[in-house]
């Protein structure tokens, strides 16, 4: 369990880290913010399995566990509720300059 764990982890820093470039590559606010909740809910779930993974039948991984359900609950939600009122406020996409 101690390989799966720490190949979970890595697998979860790999994305939280492919998300970071991600954010930075692209310009516009509704896919900088898509990419970010999805790298992010990917990497985190990946981070929080290998640390469960890595600790075995306990309760620190019950608490994990708890914490993954609220985070994939909480983590779209509040990602659709930024775009949502982004969108009703006025925030448009601007249209690129071609060079």
């Amino acid at each position: 369990m101690e390989l799966i764990g720490n190949i979970f982890l890595i697998l979860g820093l790999f994305f939280i880290v492919l998300g970071t470039y991600a954010v930075n590559r692209f310009r516009n606010f509704y896919t900088r913010i898509l990419i970010a909740s999805k790298v992010d809910t990917v990497g985190f779930l990946f981070v929080i399995l290998g640390l469960i993974a890595k600790s075995g039948a306990s309760f620190f991984s019950a608490k994990l566990m708890v914490i993954l359900f609220f985070y994939l609950i909480t983590n779209p939600i509040s990602s659709h509720s930024i775009l949502h009122s982004a969108y009703h406020n006025g925030f448009r996409i601007k249209k690129e300059e071609s060079k």
